[in-house]
Formats: structure tokens, sequence, C-alpha cells
């Protein structure tokens, strides 16, 4: 093998790494699993010799509740965490079918490859290997990016949506009814999303289940303690206002930590993208200002070979500072 054929094989691999695993949203299922085997364990340790008859009743009620869900939620975590294709597209709010996508990954691999060729002025091999990379990396880096910008505007929105079902069902509304007016009177995503709700339920879905639905097409904790509240009261009662009350509390209170995590690790996340793009803009700097001077790392096997290490070692540098900079909570 070539050091060009090594160049391009180290490009190729840093690229279907990072895509692999740099800009994938990790799953959630094992701290899903913890947290509802502390619950569980809380709940079986409890003691129901002081409750009267009735609440112990409704206590076992609650306790089947909760197991039936733990292993539910489980399941449906591990499915969240890898959704398909079409599954990220409807997430990111595109029209795109599966075709199209795959069509407009070919389109961008010919146009880097012709980029590569008529401006970077590399041979057939290194523009075919930077084609492919590019036609894998930026379809996905879009879609990511627009899902992502969905999820965020959903969960700002989601509290006022909770706060409005509460509302209405303090004022003798019925939950279906304080469901129609978001789907009615909300900004997207969340008005789709819940009109969405109300039309499967309109076509016979229970309620539990296609709040479910709605927890699956947006992955989101919010979405997902949402869908638990509905689906235990549907099936043991209580006071839904209080329960959606409460959780609006712990949505506003994890948006606040959010925001507190940002403003924290602002300077790390600013000193990051500063290291990480000061190499390859200085690098487009001297290729405008003396194009001779780094024209020895396209023409020459060794500089091919030093573009490519060091491809691979800005590519793992920018990997490492995101896992620092980047907070779970």
């Amino acid at each position: 093998m070539s050091v060009l054929q090594i160049a391009v094989f180290c490009f190729i691999s840093v690229s279907l790494f990072a895509l692999i695993f740099g800009w994938t949203t990790p799953s959630d299922a094992t701290r899903l699993r913890e947290r509802m085997d502390r619950l569980g364990g809380r709940n079986d340790a409890e003691s129901l010799d002081s409750l009267s008859l009735e609440d112990q009743r409704r206590k076992r009620r609650v306790r089947e509740s909760l197991r039936e869900l733990r292993a539910r939620e489980i399941g449906r975590a591990r499915r969240r965490a890898k959704p398909t294709l079409t599954g990220r597209l409807r997430q990111a709010g595109l029209d795109w079918t599966r075709k199209s996508y795959v069509t407009g990954s070919a389109a961008v691999s010919v146009l880097a490859v012709v980029a590569a060729l008529l401006v970077l002025r590399l041979s057939v091999l290194p523009a075919l290997g930077f084609g492919v990379a590019a036609g894998l990396v930026l379809p996905h880096l879009y879609v990511s990016h627009k899902r992502a910008q969905r999820f965020k505007k959903f969960s700002a929105d989601f509290p006022n949506a909770i706060d409005i079902i509460v509302r209405g069902v303090r004022s003798g509304m019925a939950l279906a009814d304080g469901l129609k007016t978001i789907a009615a009177e909300m900004d997207e995503p969340v008005r789709s999303e819940f009109a969405t709700v109300v039309r499967d339920q309109t076509l016979g879905v229970p309620l539990d289940e296609a709040v479910q639905r709605l927890a699956d097409r947006m992955p989101l904790s919010e979405t997902s303690f949402f869908a638990i509240v509905i689906g235990i009261q549907s099936k043991t009662g209580g006071n839904l206002s209080e329960a959606l009350s409460n959780l609006s509390k712990v949505v506003r209170g994890r948006k606040h930590i959010a925001a507190k995590i940002r403003a924290m690790s602002s300077e790390a996340i600013s000193s990051a993208a500063i290291i990480g793009s000061m190499p390859p803009l200085v690098m487009g700097v001297l290729f405008l200002v003396s194009p001779d001077y780094l024209s020895v790392l396209f023409t020459t096997g060794m500089g091919n070979l030093i573009l490519g290490g060091s491809l691979v070692w800005m590519g793992i540098g920018c990997m490492v500072m995101r896992g620092m900079i980047r907070f779970d909570y």
C-alpha cells in the first residue's frame, strides 16, 4: 500500500469513526434501568402497615404499574437510542424519504470529488476518498443538526404545554380537550406532535399508548416522564393536575440546571472551539498567501502521509475535547 493510499485510508477512517461515535447521542437505557431499579427497590421496601386499606390497594396498583413501565421503558429506550434513518428524518422535521437522502448523499459525494479535483488539485484516488467521506458525513451532520434544533425547540415549549393541561384539568376540562388546545394553539414542533396524539386518539388508540408514541417520536427525558405520569394515572387514578404540576416543576428545574451548566462550561467550550479551529484556519490562510508552500502536502507521497496523520490526530483531539466539555444532566 502506497503512502497516498494510507493517507486516504486515514481520512476515511477518521470520518467514519466520527460518524459512528462522535456525533451520535449515547443511549440512556442503562441509566434508565438503574433509576427504575432504585425506584422499584424503594417501593418494595416501603412499609404498608401504617396505611389504610384503600391506600394499600392503591400503592399496590402503583407498584404493579411501575414494574410494567420499567420493563416497557427499558425496551423503548433501547429502540429510541438507535432510530432508523426514516425515524431520524421524521425527528428532524424533514419530509425526505430514504431514497432522497441517499440521492442527496451521492450528489454531495460527486460535488466533493469535483471540488477536490478542481480546487485542491488532488489526484483521482485522494479525491474519491474525500468524496466518499463527505457523502457519508455531511448529510448525517445536517440531519443531526436539524434534529437537535427541533428537540431543543420542543423542550423549550413543552413546560408551557404541560401548564395548559394543568390549568384545563383544574378548571374541569377533560385531558383530551387540553391536548386539543395544545394541538391548536402551541407553536411548532409541539403543535404537530400533539396533533398526532389527538389524531391517534381519534383513530381509537388508548391515551397512554398515544402518549408513549409521542415519547418514541421525541426521545427526550421530558416526554418519557410525561408518558409515565399519564400511564400510571390511566391505570391507578389519582390527582392528575398535581402530578402534571410537579412534572412541570421538574422539567423547568432541569432547564435551569442545563442553563447553569452551559454558563459554567462556556469558557471551556470557547477554548475548545478556538483550539480546534486554529489549524485549519492557519492552513487556509497559508494556502491563500503561498499555495506553493503547502502544495507539497498534496503532491508528494510523504506530504499525503503527513496530511493523513494530521487529520487523524486532529479528529482524535477534537473528540477528546468534545468529551471533556460535554455534560449529562
